[in-house]
C-alpha cells in the first residue's frame, strides 16, 4: 500500500513525487510507460530532433485535419523518466501574466492567477543570473543562458531590433514583447530535465518507488474514490494501491485517455467501446487545443547545415567543455510580437533556427537552411481526444481541430509577413538568399492561407483536455481534483483551460510545484507584490 500513486514520470510526474516524499512518512509509487532515460541522446541538446521517434516519445498523430489541408500532424511526447523535458527543445518560457489573470477571472480557477504562480516558477528555479522579483535561485531546475550562438540567432535579433522591435533580454521578466535570446533549461551545457533536477536527487530516499516501463490501464475506483491503478509491467498485469489519492500526470492525451479507459468520461463514447461507466461526465477529453505553427524558410547558401556540424571534433568539444554547435538547443532566438493593434498581450511568437525544419516532411533537411517558426499563441480551435477502442495499448484518437477556428489562420498569416519583413532587414538579409517556403511568388492573402493551412504543424504545446475551471461542468475543480471522483486528480498541462503565450514545460512544472502543496494540505505560498512592478506593453 501507497499513500500516493502517480501515473507518468514526465514532468509534473517528477516534480510531485520529489515534492511528496519530502516527508518520510509518507510513500510514493512512480509509473512510467516509457523505458529510463539512461540514454546518453538525451543530455546532448544538439540531438533533440532524433529523440522524437523510437523508445524515448509516444508515437502519436492527430487524426485527419479538415483545417490542415486534410493531413495527420505528427506530434511526439515523452515517453520515458522526465516525459517531454527529456525530449523538448529546453526553451524556458513561462507565458504571460495575463495567461494566468485569464485562468483565475474568466474560467474561475481561483488561486491560479499571475501573481498566485510567480512563487512557484520562483521556487522551482535555480537561475544562473541570479535572484530577483521574478526570478529564483537554489530550485531543482536549472535555467542558463545558452552556451553556444549560431550565428543566423543574433543576426535576427538584429534584423528584428533595427526594423523596431524592442529588444527584450529576459522573456520572463516585467515585459515578454521583443526580441533576444531564449534561455534553457540546462546546466553547464547539458540538458536538464525533471528527471535530473528532482527525480535523481528524490531517489536517495527510501520512500519513493519508481517502475518504469509500466503502462497504466485503469484507475480502479470503489465506492466513488480511487483507491488504485492497474498497470501492465513488462506484460504482467499488476495492481497498486493508493491510501490518500491517484494523481494522474501522462499529459494532455495520456490522462484524458486513462480517465475514459476508467470509466469516467461522456456516457455514450464509454458504451460505444463497451467501458463501463463509472462517472457522466462530458468534457473529460474537450477543450484539447496546441500552438499552431508554420516554418518560413530560406535557403542560406553560406551557413552550414546543421548535419555538417554534427562532427566527431563538434562532438569531444561538447564532452570536454560542453560548448560548441552540440551545446545548441536549436531554437536560441526569438520573440513575442502582436498580429494587430489593441492586443492585451503578444499573439505571436516567432524562433529562428540554423537550418532546416526539424519536421522532415516540411522542408528539405539536406539544404543549408534557415526556418523562422511563426507561433499562434492564443488559440480559439478547440478539438479533442477521445477512444479508438478500450484496449489501453491503443493509440487515442487526437483531434487538436487545427485552424477550424479561421481567426487562428489570419493570425499565422500575419506571422508569415512580420517573418518576411524581419528577415529583409540587415544583417539578416545579407545572410539569407532565396525564400523556399512560402516561396517568393507566394504574397496575396489567399495564397498564403492555403499555404498555410497545407504546413501547419504543432510546436508540442497540447493542453486543455482535462481542464479546470470553477463551473461544475469543468473535469477539474481549481484544486485539481476530477469531479465525480474522490481522491483523484489531475496534474499536468491538461489541465490548463487556455493554453500560456509560450512553451509549455515551465508552466506545467509551476502547475506541480503547486499542485504538491494542495496535495499535501500546505498553505499556498503567499501571492507575489506585484503593485510596484510595471504592467505589460499594451495591458489595459
Amino acid at each position: 500500500m501507497y499513500d500516493y500513486v502517480i501515473v507518468g514520470a514526465g514532468s509534473a510526474g517528477c516534480v510531485l513525487a520529489a515534492r511528496l516524499t519530502e516527508d518520510p512518512g509518507t510513500r510514493v509509487l512512480l509509473l512510467e510507460a516509457g523505458p529510463p532515460d539512461d540514454a546518453a541522446e538525451i543530455r546532448i541538446p544538439g540531438v533533440t530532433p532524433t529523440l522524437w521517434q523510437g523508445p524515448l516519445a509516444w508515437d502519436d498523430a492527430t487524426i485527419p485535419q479538415p483545417g490542415a489541408a486534410g493531413r495527420r500532424v505528427f506530434w511526439p511526447h515523452g515517453r520515458t523518466l522526465g516525459g517531454s523535458s527529456s525530449i523538448n527543445g529546453m526553451v524556458y518560457v513561462r507565458g504571460n501574466r495575463v495567461d494566468y489573470d485569464t485562468w483565475r477571472d474568466v474560467h474561475g480557477c481561483h488561486g491560479w492567477g499571475y501573481a498566485d504562480l510567480l512563487p512557484y516558477f520562483r521556487r522551482a528555479e535555480d537561475q544562473q543570473r541570479g535572484e530577483s522579483v521574478y526570478h529564483g535561485v537554489g530550485g531543482p531546475l536549472r535555467v542558463e543562458d545558452p552556451r553556444y550562438i549560431h550565428p543566423l540567432s543574433e543576426a535576427w535579433v538584429d534584423a528584428a531590433i533595427a526594423g523596431g522591435v524592442a529588444g527584450n533580454d529576459d522573456f520572463n521578466g516585467a515585459t515578454q514583447d521583443g526580441a533576444g535570446l531564449y534561455q534553457v533549461t540546462q546546466r553547464g551545457g547539458r540538458r536538464w530535465s525533471t528527471a535530473d533536477g528532482y527525480l535523481r536527487p528524490a531517489l536517495r530516499r527510501g520512500n519513493l518507488t519508481v517502475e518504469t516501463d509500466a503502462l497504466a490501464t485503469r484507475v480502479v475506483i470503489e465506492d466513488g474514490r480511487a483507491v488504485g491503478v492497474r498497470y501492465l509491467h513488462r506484460g504482467a498485469e499488476r495492481e497498486a494501491r493508493a491510501g490518500r489519492e491517484v494523481v494522474l500526470c501522462g499529459g494532455a492525451v495520456n490522462s484524458p485517455q486513462l480517465l475514459l479507459l476508467s470509466g469516467v468520461g461522456p456516457a455514450g463514447q464509454l458504451r460505444e467501446h463497451g467501458v463501463e461507466v463509472v462517472v457522466d461526465a462530458p468534457r473529460v477529453g474537450d477543450g484539447l487545443h496546441d500552438h499552431p505553427t508554420c516554418f518560413v524558410v530560406w535557403h542560406t547558401p553560406a551557413i552550414p547545415h546543421p548535419l555538417e556540424e554534427a562532427t566527431p571534433g563538434n562532438l569531444e568539444l561538447w564532452q570536454r567543455e560542453r560548448r560548441g554547435p552540440m551545446a545548441s538547443h536549436g531554437v536560441e532566438a526569438g520573440g513575442f510580437a502582436r498580429s494587430r493593434d489593441g492586443l492585451a498581450a503578444p499573439d505571436l511568437q516567432f524562433g529562428v533556427a540554423g537550418g532546416p525544419p526539424p519536421l522532415p516532411e516540411l522542408a528539405d533537411p539536406a539544404r543549408r537552411s534557415a526556418s523562422m517558426i511563426v507561433v499562434a499563441l492564443e488559440p480559439r480551435s478547440r478539438g479533442r481526444v477521445s477512444l479508438r477502442s478500450a484496449d489501453p495499448r491503443a493509440k487515442a484518437a487526437i483531434d487538436p481541430a487545427y485552424l477550424a477556428d479561421e481567426a487562428d489562420l489570419d493570425v499565422l498569416v500575419a506571422g508569415v509577413r512580420q517573418a518576411r519583413e524581419i528577415a529583409a532587414g540587415q544583417p539578416l538579409a545579407g545572410l539569407v538568399a532565396k525564400e523556399d517556403a512560402p516561396g517568393e511568388g507566394l504574397s496575396d492573402d489567399e495564397r498564403l492561407r492555403a499555404w498555410v493551412r497545407g504546413n501547419v504543424t504543432t510546436i508540442f504545446h497540447p493542453t486543455g483536455s482535462c481542464a479546470m475551471g470553477g463551473s461544475d461542468t469543468a473535469v477539474c475543480d481549481p484544486e485539481l481534483r476530477v469531479r465525480g471522483v474522490d481522491g483523484l486528480r489531475v496534474v499536468d498541462a491538461s489541465v490548463m483551460p487556455a493554453v500560456p503565450r509560450g512553451n509549455t514545460n515551465a508552466p506545467t512544472i509551476a502547475v506541480a510545484e503547486r499542485a504538491a502543496d494542495l496535495i499535501r494540505g500546505d498553505t499556498p505560498l503567499a501571492p507575489a507584490d506585484l503593485e510596484a512592478e510595471p504592467a505589460p506593453v499594451g495591458a489595459s
